[in-house]
């Protein structure tokens, strides 16, 4: 971990100067609003800066071949070559190939996850009921995104989840519980190479992902 964000500063006010954890010229200050999607793609060499705002909350994210999107993250190689289910500095993201996407160069919380998946309208209904069908899910922001770029459903894999707290218990089983993360907490991921990113900003509001209560979140890009 990394020493967190100037108390003094507003991450929702601040400069991107201010707030991108690894210093440079900003490419790309955007909000991410509460419940959406975002994707950008991230030049070979640049440093994603993901911020979360108000603190607990799950921000869903996906990687691409920029220009080969066949090429994609990979759960199984990215675990596998680390030795470790949980992200944090030093934890090179990579293809189904095992080649790097991207680094994470800096953390400030110190624990993300890549078990826990992405909820779906069809998992809120098994998991919450009948009566969750309606509500807005990660793997439709995920399509809202990946339609940009030519994306479908058939593209979608597994993901990370930054921020989002997922323990494992001794005999195996998942738990989603409150986030380690606060507000202004950050983390950067250096690219390897050019890569789309697809993020969700999770809409769940039936665990404790994002404390019921899903909030904005800030991407930042420096050079």
């Amino acid at each position: 971990m990394t020493a967190t964000l100037d108390p003094t500063l507003d991450p929702t006010t601040a400069s991107a100067d201010e707030i991108a954890l690894v210093p440079g010229e900003v490419i790309l200050d955007e909000i991410v609003g509460e419940r959406g999607p975002w994707s950008g793609i991230v030049t070979a060499g640049d440093v994603l800066t993901i911020v979360d705002l108000h603190g607990n909350q799950a921000v869903d994210t996906l990687f691409y071949g920029a220009h080969d999107h066949t090429i994609r993250y990979s759960a199984q190689a990215t675990i596998a070559e680390q030795g470790n289910i949980f992200l944090t500095t030093g934890t090179v993201i990579r293809d189904q190939e095992s080649a790097p996407m991207m680094t994470i160069v800096a953390d400030e919380v110190g624990n993300h996850d890549t078990l826990g998946g992405a909820c779906s309208q069809e998992s809120n209904t098994l998991r919450y009921g009948h009566h969750t069908k309606h509500q807005h899910a990660c793997v439709e922001n995920f399509l809202i995104g990946g339609a940009r770029h030519g994306l479908g459903k058939r593209d979608l894999v597994g993901n990370i989840n930054f921020f989002m707290n997922v323990p494992v218990d001794p005999d195996g089983s998942l738990g989603i519980v409150d986030g380690l993360s606060a507000p202004g907490r950050r983390l950067a991921l250096r690219a390897e190479v050019d890569t789309l990113v697809l993020v969700s900003n999770c809409p769940q509001i039936n665990n404790p992902c994002n404390g019921f209560d899903p909030t904005a979140v800030r991407v930042v890009v420096t050079r």
